[in-house]
């Protein structure tokens, strides 16, 4: 989540943004865990709207760690007229549910983006919500513009790495951009087990973190074995540009020997282990933007919950239940988040299915089908013609069960495989759900979400009422990437789950939270394709 997209400001006002990347780290948090320290994870919340907060996004959880160093970065649009209040909130999580209230509060700055941009760098005491100080704990606040679209591309080795356990470790990296007061974590990859030979996943750091776009500028990479209780080990670091590591091929790597400071005297030292670049391309990353002003279109299809859990329409108490206004939760998000997206959808037909209820004529339960029941045609006219579908087809349907997401994923997928065929980066499709209890087709649901990771498509999953979501949490998969049960990891994080009743019914900041990952999401997919908007402009005429 934390890297979310620009959420715009009063309709109708001109204002010029720049976009920045805050990167943020704690020092000295206070240890709230008996037998281990602290897990801290960074929330970043946003007020645009006077009195009410909501959740921007939130960084990786860093396990036993009291001077956090979070990878994950904030990108978010500045606007030099407007004040933009953020609230970075630190939390020590204790369990795997969404709801940070239930974990211990660390401590937290209030400030404005304005603050962060003019000091660049600005280090805060953390404070109590009753204005204390949290212990010793500072955090500090990195902000960089955004004006280098250039990325890196990865692929990372090692060979004859040291033991650190026995006889064997579990190493991962960690590489650092240089700045005038200290070296700042750029990217961390993913710990590889039991292996002194690791291959990293291939990865992608944007110039402009990893170097600030300067490749003669010198980057250091450390290399750890990986350790439960946070006291990672460092096995050895070494110092280049990117310049020279752009010299290796597969076939003739560029290596560099990781050194551990603490052996250099030792009689016969040589290394620690060798560290392999199998390649570091240079490319140009298009921006969300880039693709929309470029030609793409966003698909949106709207699935909606109709098991027997939401009880009986007629009855007030049912989510499904309309009252005098018009309204009831799944209005109001079709609403909120329809709004926003068909703004990217030129001839806003979208196409709307329920879920879980037996229907006319034939009263089988049915888990995709069009809720204006034309199957042939299951598309609505803008979101006005969403609203009048549900209200039409709710008295001819029976609510009934399981809960099953698997086939409108699938379904979706279907056509979002068709588009990624002709290899243009045309079409992206977004699934918004919404739904209000557990899901009953888990294994099937991760194996789909798996296989559309692959994919131009987005998943949004809004929980109405208050049942369990725990399960919806677990495939809003922030910190690891989903597996399926046969042991597939998804290629990339594309469910975007919140709670409804978390913003009291303000829709404008549902559809923030809702969106924040969107645009990275259709960048970030298209990018790795090394696909072009369709009206991008020639190679030769960005060179």
């Amino acid at each position: 989540m934390a890297s979310g997209g620009a959420r715009g400001p009063v309709p109708g006002a001109t204002h010029l943004a720049t976009k920045v990347e805050l990167t943020v780290s704690c020092e000295n948090l206070m240890d709230m865990d008996i037998f281990s320290k602290s897990d801290p994870l960074c929330a970043l919340y946003i007020n645009t709207s006077g009195s009410h907060w909501y959740e921007f996004g939130r960084t990786e959880m860093i396990l036993n760690c009291l001077n956090p160093k979070f990878a994950k970065k904030f990108v978010m649009d500045y606007y030099f007229e407007m004040v933009q209040r953020l609230k970075f909130c630190v939390y020590d999580i204790d369990n795997n549910t969404y709801d940070l209230s239930d974990d211990d509060f660390l401590g937290e700055l209030e400030c404005t983006l304005g603050q962060i941009v003019s000091n660049r760098q600005m280090t805060r005491p953390l404070m109590l919500t009753n204005k204390t100080p949290a212990g010793h704990g500072t955090i500090t606040v990195c902000a960089e513009e955004i004006t280098d679209t250039r990325a890196a591309n990865l692929e990372v080795s090692a060979r004859n790495l040291d033991k650190k356990y026995f006889w064997w470790s579990d190493p991962f990296l960690e590489f650092y951009k240089q700045t005038e007061a200290r070296w700042q974590l750029a990217y961390r990859t993913e710990v590889v087990k039991n292996n002194l030979n690791p291959i990293w996943r291939p990865f992608r750091i944007s110039l402009r973190a990893l170097c600030g776009g300067d490749v003669d500028k010198v980057i250091k990479v450390d290399c750890y074995d990986h350790h439960v209780n946070g006291s990672h080990a460092l096995i050895g670091s070494f110092k280049a540009s990117l310049a020279e590591m752009q010299m290796g091929t597969h076939m003739s790597p560029a290596e560099f020997e990781c050194i551990n400071p603490k052996k250099v005297k030792k009689k016969n030292y040589k290394n620690s282990g060798v560290i392999c670049i199998k390649q570091c391309q240079i490319i140009k990353e298009f921006t969300f933007l880039d693709y929309i002003m470029g030609g793409c279109q966003i698909n949106f299809t709207i699935a909606i919950d109709f098991t027997g859990s939401n009880g009986d329409p007629s009855s007030p108490q049912s989510l499904h239940y309309i009252n005098p206004e018009g309204y009831n939760e799944y209005l109001t998000a079709i609403w909120a988040v329809g709004n926003v997206i068909q703004d990217y959808d030129s001839n806003k037909m979208f196409p709307v299915f329920g879920f879980g209820a037996q229907i006319p004529p034939s009263w089988q339960v049915s888990h995709e089908f069009p809720i204006n029941f034309n199957p042939a045609n299951p598309f609505c006219a803008g979101i006005e013609g969403v609203v009048q579908a549900y209200q039409r087809c709710l008295p001819q349907l029976k609510l009934w069960g399981p809960t099953n997401f698997a086939p409108i994923i699938n379904h979706v997928a279907c056509f979002a495989r068709q588009a990624l065929q002709q290899r243009m980066a045309s079409q992206y499709f977004v699934l918004l759900i919404i739904t209000d209890g557990v899901i009953t087709d888990m294994d099937r649901t991760r194996t789909a979400i798996v296989e559309a990771s692959r994919l131009p498509m987005s998943i949004i999953i809004v929980g109405v009422g208050g049942a369990d979501f725990s399960a919806m949490e677990f495939l809003d998969s922030d910190d690891k990437l989903l597996c399926s049960p046969r042991g597939d990891v998804a290629s990339r994080d594309i469910v975007q789950f919140v709670p409804f009743r978390d913003f009291q019914g303000n829709s404008v900041a549902l559809a923030q939270s809702v969106l924040a990952e969107l645009p990275d999401q259709v960048a970030s997919f298209f990018n790795s394709y090394k696909l072009r908007p369709p009206n991008a402009p020639s190679v030769s005429a960005l060179s």
